[in-house]
């Protein structure tokens, strides 16, 4: 029996089961943003937030190793099943395919950081991982609905970046200091040069550092072109410094009070005697 040629191209974007899941046309998948998807997505997002919080107590008892280095795993090897669907369906270029998005490098640097427990990797994760994420969570730039495979990449990967730094946060007890936002800024800006470089190279524009993006965003409203990159680095700086205030150590200031009245009182109680 032949099959017709509109068969074969129904099969090429989706329709069939060549390649479905796995194919590279979002015809039968075609995601909306805020549809029932989304909102599902957004109601796990919460919920795992929700349970990283109230529970955070009953998971410092536990042992943890094993789960993160399997969600480490897990992370490179979805990450690297995504290279391996734009190489099938013939998506991969140098110019937007290489790992150097902002989640992309949070990725590597969740995965480090599960391995490690590094409070280095830690403070940069912290800021990165949550702007970056809550972003993309938000506002998802995506063509593919479930069940597509890109649809679980991207939600998965995710929804992960943004609970990790919290799970180091709340369970792991890190904290993140004012130096922290520092460090942020200064590894971005140690990063920007390097992503110039592999832009002009490319012809790419990771980073939004070539261009502004063609459709409509946020950045029409920062300035021309190279001065939105100036304001996006400040904002960026507003917003962890944000962060900073929600989840630094306010405990430290209380216990400085109460060693500095604690020593006052025993001056006095020297000069007393």
């Amino acid at each position: 029996m032949q099959v017709k040629k509109y068969d074969k191209l129904a099969l090429y974007k989706g329709g069939g089961s060549l390649l479905g899941w796995f194919g590279r046309s979002y015809e039968q998948y075609e995601f909306e943003m805020f549809s029932a998807s989304h909102f599902i997505v957004l109601g796990i997002l919460c919920a795992a937030v929700y349970g990283l919080f109230v529970f955070q107590e009953q998971l410092k008892a536990l042992s943890m190793k094993k789960w993160e280095w399997g969600i480490a795993l897990f992370l490179l090897g979805i990450e690297g099943m995504y290279h391996i669907w734009m190489l099938q369906t013939g998506t991969w270029k140098g110019s937007h395919s290489i790992p150097l998005e902002l989640c992309s490098i949070s990725l590597f640097l969740a995965v480090a950081l599960l391995l490690t427990h590094n409070k280095g990797i830690y403070e940069i994760l912290l800021f990165t991982g949550l702007l970056g994420a809550s972003q993309a969570l938000a506002t998802p730039y995506l063509n593919f609905d479930f069940p597509h495979f890109r649809f679980f990449h991207f939600f998965s990967v995710h929804l992960l970046l943004f609970c990790i730094p919290l799970y180091f946060t709340w369970v792991k007890g890190l904290k993140p200091t004012i130096y922290s936002v520092l460090k942020m800024a200064v590894f971005l800006n140690v990063l920007l040069p390097l992503v110039m470089l592999v832009n002009k190279w490319t012809g790419g524009n990771y980073l939004y550092l070539s261009h502004k993006p063609p459709s409509a965003s946020l950045l029409d409203v920062l300035g021309p072109y190279p001065l939105y990159i100036l304001s996006m680095e400040l904002l960026a700086v507003a917003f962890s410094l944000v962060i900073w205030l929600l989840f630094r150590n306010k405990k430290a200031p209380a216990l400085k009070k109460t060693r500095i009245a604690a020593g006052a009182e025993s001056s006095q109680r020297k000069d007393l005697s």
